[in-house]
């Protein structure tokens, strides 16, 4: 059975390493959890780490999170949906708002619960995922800063999420200007301008980011310490803190090329034959316990940097392992460094075991 081991340290380091960065610049953040798909063994080391807040686009995954911790502010980050009304105010202290509407049926629903619910408005920066445009920013807000039982908790923005538009140091100063114009227009505080997400630790990083922007949401870079400008990994952190390890059922020398009339395969795809190749040459290869159905081999990396990934089908992964660094056996793991999306699918299987290392 292939699993996936989370290692406790690494996470550890990461976490200490980015909290020291928010904390000295007086900046305050929650850890995006939408990663852990609600699994509670994760869920426990990410409290462990002395969270108070946690972020997350699923309501069973904050239901979860209040659970086994009532006390941490929860965060339903995106806007939500009419069916859902109930339970957003029930297990997220705060949601993501960009509907007059949607913020009115909260209000109904949290005067029921007898619940304060906070919002933070998405602003639409040019990402054009969620957000209200700038120039009725002023027009929304007047319309429901007096709903009962209602609290706007700040104002905030979503970059590189659909689009891939960055978070440069314009766009925030944009977002502390909408700041200051909603705050010279009502005479009132605005506690919260959350500026993104993993992406904007570089500008962090570089003191570039506005002094009005004091929050953000931060999955990514805990989890795989990456630089999401560059791509590379952030100096003095870890970017395996998630691993994959599949098992060996099959290792047998076979043709690099298929034998018979080609047609298309059960996942859709068809064997193109390069017409100059050796069709005689052949390669070792190893068949994993692990398929489409769990993951995607595009965001896998071989440990082993001698073996190369051929193809997948839904329930198996084959390999190439003629150059691998060492003599593998059946029975033997193959361990994957993951990417981002990879570690989603991975996470959201049943199928995978998900272990603490």
């Amino acid at each position: 059975m292939a699993f996936i081991k989370l290692y406790r340290k690494k996470l550890e380091e990461n976490y200490l390493f980015l909290n020291e960065i928010f904390k000295s610049r007086n900046i305050e953040w929650g850890v995006v959890t939408k990663l852990l798909c609600g699994n509670e063994l994760y869920l426990k080391e990410i409290m462990a780490l002395g969270v108070h807040e946690m972020h997350d686009s699923r309501i069973s995954n904050l239901k979860k999170i209040k659970k086994l911790n009532p006390d941490i502010q929860t965060v339903y980050i995106k806007p939500p949906a009419k069916r859902s009304i109930e339970s957003i105010v029930r297990y997220a202290d705060v949601s993501f708002n960009t509907e007059i509407y949607t913020i009115q049926e909260l209000s109904k629903e949290a005067l029921k619960q007898n619940k304060i619910h906070k919002i933070i408005i998405m602003i639409e920066m040019g990402d054009l995922r969620e957000g209200v445009m700038g120039e009725e920013l002023i027009e929304f807000y007047g319309k429901i800063l007096s709903l009962p039982n209602i609290e706007i908790r700040g104002i905030g923005t979503n970059l590189n999420c659909l689009s891939g538009i960055m978070p440069t140091q314009d766009k925030l100063i944009q977002l502390s200007l909408y700041k200051q114009l909603i705050e010279a227009k009502f005479n009132i505080e605005i506690p919260w301008v959350s500026g993104g997400t993993s992406v904007a630790i570089p500008l962090i990083l570089k003191n570039a980011r506005p002094m009005a922007v004091n929050h953000f949401r931060i999955g990514e870079a805990l989890f795989f310490g990456k630089d999401l400008f560059t791509g590379e990994t952030i100096k003095g952190m870890h970017n395996d803190v998630f691993k994959l390890f599949t098992e060996i059922i099959e290792i047998t020398e076979k043709p690099d090329t298929p034998i018979g009339e080609l047609g298309e395969s059960g996942v859709g795809n068809t064997f193109v034959i390069d017409e100059e190749a050796d069709l005689s040459t052949t390669s070792l290869r190893a068949i994993l316990d692990i398929g489409l159905l769990d993951m995607q081999p595009q965001y896998l990396e071989p440990e082993d940097s001698g073996i190369t990934i051929v193809d997948a089908s839904s329930d198996m992964l084959v390999i190439d392992i003629s150059n691998a660094e060492k003599k593998y056996k059946i029975g033997d793991l193959v361990s994957f460094k993951i990417r981002y999306m990879g570690a989603l699918y991975l996470l959201n299987s049943d199928y995978i075991e998900k272990t603490i290392g």
